[in-house]
């Protein structure tokens, strides 16, 4: 399997945050270091609307920290929260929209070594079980906020898409607005989603 080619396109990242989420489930995020290669097969996501979304951080309008998500899509927008994690989006939609979906969870492809050095070891399907496991295990930070995921060293490739039986609709998690909103989307039978899902529907019932 070729983890870093071929990258998605722009075109991809143009649509809908939700519909994002979805898609991409099965696809690979990866980041080129000077220690090594690092990349994950992502199995969790979640959708943030922009200015419809009460949960979204561009649900009161454009400020300095979420001005990426203001941009073009298929950008990183990297937040830093509970001084202590840094959590990974993908912008999506039309530029001025600021629509994001959250990477909260990937089964580990390559690096893992590099990702043990980081901080974590225990077993390897849950090095990135969770946002902020994503972050440490990647090295991220505000200097990776901005980056196009279509050039450059931090990427998301192809992989393989996930067929609609296999995934989970639920509810996001972690946040207290919009909490009914079915934003999440989980590969069901991943070891290394962040929690089960609270099942709000399979995509083959429906979603």
């Amino acid at each position: 399997m070729a983890l870093t080619t071929p990258r998605l396109p722009r075109r991809f990242f143009v649509r809908d945050p939700v519909v994002l989420a979805r898609d991409l489930l099965g696809r690979v995020l990866f980041y080129k270091t000077p220690e090594g290669l690092l990349a994950g097969r992502i199995v969790e996501t979640e959708a943030y609307t922009g200015a419809a979304d009460p949960a979204s951080h561009a649900f009161r309008g454009r400020t300095a920290r979420n001005a990426v998500m203001f941009g073009p899509a298929g950008h990183a927008y990297v937040y830093f929260t509970y001084g202590m994690h840094h959590c990974l989006n993908v912008t999506a939609g039309a530029q001025g929209t600021a629509g994001a979906v959250l990477l909260r969870a990937l089964e580990p492809l390559a690096g893992v070594e590099i990702m043990r050095a980081r901080g974590d070891h225990g077993p390897e399907s849950r090095l990135l079980s969770g946002p902020g496991k994503v972050g440490r295990a990647f090295g991220l930070s505000l200097v990776d906020n901005g980056r196009d995921f279509t050039r450059g060293p931090l990427g998301l490739a192809t992989g393989a898409p996930v067929p609609d039986r296999e995934v989970a609709i639920s509810r996001r998690i972690g946040i207290s607005r919009a909490v009914d909103l079915p934003y999440r989307f989980a590969v069901l039978s991943s070891p290394s989603v962040s929690k089960a899902p609270t099942l709000t529907r399979s995509c083959s019932r429906g979603g």
